[in-house]
């Protein structure tokens, strides 16, 4: 028995000191030298891996739906607003253009009619007003061109809100043509002599529905036109019974019976220089 415990207790401390040194060697390296080695390089490490992460985070925000949607929700409300603010200034100086242009057409027009009207003895004025000028009362042009304008941008108008834009022979020449059958008509009224006022009357009447059938061909158009003639009418009506002036041979009251033809064919030529005007790219004309 004690030769076996003499045995045994050197060969127990010959693995104790050959243990020791590995023992030792991973505790330090587990605990403090491990610690001390790997200290600044997991450091670093975690530095870099932070900085990558914040990339990454700040990449995934700028590019996530919800940023995708806050941008393309903000742009194109402020590109509607401007797109808006664009429009709506534009829709009114093409409303000042248009009204300038509808404006000097009646005004011009109204001296040239009124003059042949005022020859041939159909419209007198006083004494005082003859003498001017324009052969015409300081009145009647800026009447007539308020008037035109005022038609001029109704009719487009009636279009767009009943839904059926006017298409039929949508042109210059064509309006021109309608500007040129009016001055007609109103022509015919002062140098046509009829045995009385029914015949004359009857004859612009068809006239004027011949122009509106040739130029125009809308219900808006026809409306329009019977509307304008039945106010412009009663207008008529009043300042003659006021004496601001007179007609000769009156027997519609105290004017003359083809009257309302002269101011429907003229609502219906305003109503096609308005809607020509109106149109931003002219169109073809329909062929016939």
């Amino acid at each position: 028995m004690m030769w076996v415990l003499c045995v045994s207790l050197p060969v127990q401390l010959i693995l104790m000191v050959k243990l020791m040194p590995r023992l030792e060697d991973h505790t330090w390296s587990c605990s403090c030298t491990a610690r001390g080695r790997h200290k600044s390089p997991v450091g670093g490490t975690a530095a870099r891996l932070a900085a990558k992460v914040s990339k990454m985070l700040s990449s995934s925000v700028s590019s996530s739906p919800l940023a995708l949607v806050g941008h393309g929700a903000q742009n194109p409300s402020n590109a509607n607003t401007a797109n808006g603010s664009s429009s709506s200034v534009n829709l009114s100086r093409d409303l000042v253009h248009r009204s300038l242009v509808l404006f000097v057409v009646g005004a011009f027009m109204a001296l040239v009619l009124n003059l042949l009207q005022i020859q041939r003895n159909v419209t007198l004025f006083p004494e005082e007003v003859i003498s001017t000028i324009f052969s015409s009362a300081w009145w009647v042009p800026p009447c007539c061109g308020t008037a035109a304008a005022v038609v001029g941008l109704l009719y487009p108008c009636i279009d767009s809100h009943l839904g059926e834009p006017h298409k039929f022979k949508r042109e210059w020449a064509s309006v021109m043509r309608c500007i040129a059958v009016f001055v007609g008509i109103n022509h015919a009224s002062a140098k046509l002599d009829f045995a009385n006022n029914i015949q004359l009357s009857l004859t612009l009447a068809a006239l004027s529905l011949g122009l509106w059938w040739t130029f125009d061909r809308s219900r808006s158009g026809l409306g329009l036109g019977i509307t304008i003639a039945f106010v412009a009418t009663l207008i008529t009506q009043f300042l003659v019974y006021n004496g601001v002036y007179q007609y000769t041979s009156p027997d519609f009251l105290y004017i003359r019976s083809w009257l309302p033809c002269i101011f429907f064919s003229g609502g219906v030529t305003v109503g096609n220089i308005g809607r020509q005007l109106a149109m931003d790219i002219p169109e073809k004309p329909h062929n016939d």
